[in-house]
């Protein structure tokens, strides 16, 4: 493997203990007319920080939508989410998400997310993901995926 190779970043991010931490560089793309981020982007970058997790953790979206084995095709959909918007990013800040899980149940992960500038936490969020059919209809989590998440449970002591 070339030396170039060996440092490029890895584009998922990394695994910090029991965390997911995704590097997010803010574009012009990124902003509104004021120069800050504008709002619906830091849901992007959650989502962004919520698919790599699961990317790290062996969990990947198509291979879950995939009927090659004779099973159901399966989606990730976002169920509920609580927000709070605390300081405004802008042009060239480099942000890091940061996801970790809650809590699991038979249907549903709770994960909890920031975006962070350094040590400024500037949004929040609560989200609970459940897996769907292509109908819409919830699907209990497979026990997979479940055991491998539950390895990753924040512990509020």
């Amino acid at each position: 493997m070339s030396d170039a190779a060996i440092n490029w970043p890895d584009l998922a991010g990394r695994i910090d203990g029991k965390r997911h931490v995704l590097p997010i560089r803010v574009y012009f793309e990124d902003t509104d007319f004021s120069g800050l981020v504008y709002h619906a982007n830091y849901l992007r970058y959650c989502e962004r920080g919520r698919s790599d997790f699961l990317r790290l953790l062996g969990v990947h979206h198509n291979e879950l939508f995939s009927t090659e084995d004779g099973s159901e095709p399966l989606a990730f959909a976002v169920k509920r989410m609580e927000i709070d918007f605390l300081r405004p990013a802008k042009i060239d800040d480099v942000l890091q998400v940061e996801t970790t899980t809650k809590d699991i149940t038979g249907a549903a992960l709770h994960l909890e997310q920031a975006v962070m500038r350094g040590n400024e936490t500037l949004f929040k969020a609560l989200v609970t993901a459940v897996l769907i059919s292509p109908r819409g209809r919830p699907k209990r989590l497979p026990t997979d995926i479940r055991e491998t998440f539950a390895a990753f449970v924040e512990d509020d002591s």
